[in-house]
């Protein structure tokens, strides 16, 4: 079999294309859920907050005085950009929170397995746990039916 028709066996396979698929998915509900608190969440709690912009906070390591992030960065100042480490955070929050819910609803429907038979009984004399084959208890020597 050559190279060509391995891979090809390869990525036609279910788990590969599944992957996929969830990927392209995943990339598009995060582009969402960005736009959901960087344009829903966060302008209503810069608000509560006093009109603060989240993504334009930033400490300035540079020592000069910056007017904004973007300004900072344009002319090259190492900045920490505290703001945007926020909105990521959130994001990430709500990505998690998601996907956890989504997992409880599928682990709901998958069957538990059935619980193994047991492999001891017990003795009716002394209680003690003996193989459930045996016909004699180890430790008190009687007959078990």
């Amino acid at each position: 079999m050559g190279m060509m028709e391995e891979f090809k066996e390869f990525a036609v396979k279910g788990n590969v294309v599944d992957l996929a698929v969830g990927v392209i998915i995943g990339g598009a509900f995060g582009k969402i859920v960005t736009s959901f608190v960087s344009d829903i969440v966060m302008p209503p709690l810069g608000l509560i907050m006093g009109k603060v912009n989240f993504t334009d906070l930033f400490i300035n390591l540079s020592g000069k005085p910056f007017d904004s992030l973007k300004a900072a960065k344009d002319a090259g100042a190492p900045v920490i950009s505290y703001g945007v480490f926020i909105n990521t955070l959130i994001d990430f929050i709500i990505i998690a929170f998601v996907i956890f819910m989504v997992i409880k609803q599928i682990n709901r429907f998958k069957k538990e397995p059935a619980p193994a038979p047991p492999n001891t009984k017990e003795c009716p004399h002394c209680l003690s746990a003996v193989p459930i084959k045996a016909t004699k208890c180890a430790f008190c020597t009687s007959d078990i039916k």
